[in-house]
């Protein structure tokens, strides 16, 4: 990353906007479930048991952070991961949480 600070605050800016992201459950949810392959939004729908529209609308958040992409297939609309690496951070969180759920140190 360049040292220029003017282009600091903008990358810090939106890491801040991808983490507040990262924060809700269910977006969470969609991205793990889109690690392996596009899937419709009638299908994560089903997978997550949560209404269509409102898998629709928290995709929409993702893609707009380009953190899911869209493919379609004749009258279907598939969602993958646009950024596959997105899941990096988010597996460390999840190692994180486990070292605090069982309140052991880390290297324990």
């Amino acid at each position: 990353m360049k040292r220029d600070n003017k282009m600091n605050i903008d990358y810090l800016k939106e890491a801040s906007q991808i983490f507040k992201l990262l924060s809700n459950e269910t977006r969470l949810k969609m991205l793990v479930t889109l690690e392996n392959k596009a899937i419709s939004v009638n299908e994560l729908s089903a997978r997550l048991n949560i209404e269509q529209s409102a898998v629709s609308h928290q995709l929409s958040i993702l893609k707009k952070h380009q953190l899911v992409d869209t493919n379609r297939v004749g009258k279907l609309i598939y969602y993958r991961l646009d950024d596959p690496h997105i899941l990096d951070i988010v597996n460390e969180a999840v190692q994180h949480s486990s070292h605090v759920i069982r309140g052991k140190k880390h290297g324990e």
